[in-house]
C-alpha cells in the first residue's frame, strides 16, 4: 500500500500528476482502504503500472476502477525489471508458498566445511555482508539443528548497510540446543514441505535457508528450492573428507543430473556469487 503513503507525502502536488507503480493498485479493503480510492481522490490524472497484481482480490480490478474514474492507465512499462524485483511476492501469490532461497558457501572444489566440521570463514567480508542483505530481504530464515550445534549462529541482520524493523523469523529443523544464540527461534520436526506450506499460509513471502549439507540435500531432492545462491571462494580444500554442498543420494547418471541456468553472477571481493534456477 505504498501508494497511500506516497500520496500523503505529496499532498496537493499529486493533483494532475502521473503516478508510477510497479504493481497494480489494490481495489479492496484490507489493513487499509483501497489504494484506488486514494488515487482517485488525490486528483492523479495518469497511472503507469508495470505489472497486473496476480492476487485474486485485485487481478485487473484496480486498473478497471481507475479507468472507470477517468484516469488514464498504462500497463507494462518496465515489466521485466518489476517482475524480478517482486519475484517473492509474485511467487507467493501464484503458488501460496514462500520463495525459497538456498544459500551455501563453498570452496572451489565444492566443500562447505573441513573434515573437523569447521567452516568459518570460507568466504570473505564482502560475501558475508551480502548474506546479511539476503537476510534483510527475507521474512524467515531456516537452518538445521546441526548448524546450530556446530556454529551457534545468531541469524540476525547485523550489517549497517541494511536497515530492518526487526530480524526475520528464525526456524530450526530439529531440537534447539539449550542456550543457543539463535533464540528466540521456532523448532520444526515435521516434513519440510509442510513447513513451507505453513509459512506460506502465514504470509511469509521469502524463506532463506542457511542450513548445512544435510538440510540442503533434502530440500534439493524434494524439489523445494526456488533459487540456489552459492558463494564460491578461490580456495581448494582437496581430498574426499570435506563436507560437500549437498549430502545424501545424488544423480546416478549424467542423464539424471539437475540442470538449470545462472540468472546472476556477481564478483564480491575475491569471491563469486552464483544464482542458479533449475
Amino acid at each position: 500500500h505504498a501508494e497511500i503513503k506516497a500520496l500523503a507525502e505529496a499532498g496537493e502536488l499529486a493533483n494532475g500528476a502521473t503516478l508510477y507503480t510497479t504493481l497494480e493498485p489494490c481495489n479492496h479493503y484490507g489493513r487499509t482502504g483501497p489504494c484506488t480510492d486514494a488515487i482517485i481522490e488525490s486528483g492523479i490524472k495518469r497511472v503507469v503500472v508495470s505489472l497486473i497484481d496476480p492476487d485474486e482480490r485485485v487481478s485487473g480490478s484496480g486498473v478497471e476502477a481507475l479507468r472507470s474514474a477517468g484516469i488514464k492507465v498504462d500497463v507494462g512499462q518496465n515489466a521485466v525489471e518489476a517482475g524480478q524485483q517482486l519475484t517473492p511476492y509474485l511467487h507467493h501469490r501464484r503458488t501460496g508458498n514462500p520463495y525459497v532461497l538456498l544459500k551455501l558457501a563453498a570452496t572451489l572444489d565444492g566443500r562447505i566445511a573441513a573434515p573437523d566440521g569447521s567452516s568459518t570463514w570460507i568466504t570473505g567480508e564482502e560475501a558475508r555482508t551480502d548474506v546479511h542483505k539476503l537476510r534483510a530481504e527475507s521474512d524467515a530464515i531456516c537452518v538445521g539443528a546441526g548448524t546450530i550445534r556446530n556454529d551457534d549462529p545468531r541469524l540476525t541482520v547485523r550489517s549497517i548497510n541494511f536497515v530492518t524493523d526487526e530480524d526475520p523469523r528464525r526456524i530450526v529443523i530439529g531440537e534447539i540446543p539449550e542456550g543457543a544464540q539463535v533464540e528466540p527461534a521456532e523448532s520444526w520436526k515435521g516434513p519440510l514441505r509442510d513447513l513451507i506450506q505453513k509459512l506460506g499460509d502465514e504470509g511469509v513471502l521469502q524463506l532463506l535457508v542457511e542450513g548445512g549439507a544435510d538440510l540442503a540435500g533434502q530440500l534439493h531432492r524434494e524439489g523445494l528450492v526456488d533459487r540456489y545462491v552459492i558463494y564460491i571462494s578461490p580456495s581448494i580444500m582437496g581430498g574426499d573428507d570435506g563436507k560437500p554442498l549437498l549430502s545424501g543420494a545424488g544423480a546416478m547418471t549424467m542423464n539424471s543430473v539437475s540442470r538449470g541456468k545462472f540468472v546472476n553472477v556477481t564478483q564480491l571481493g575475491e569471491d563469486v556469487r552464483l544464482d542458479l534456477v533449475l
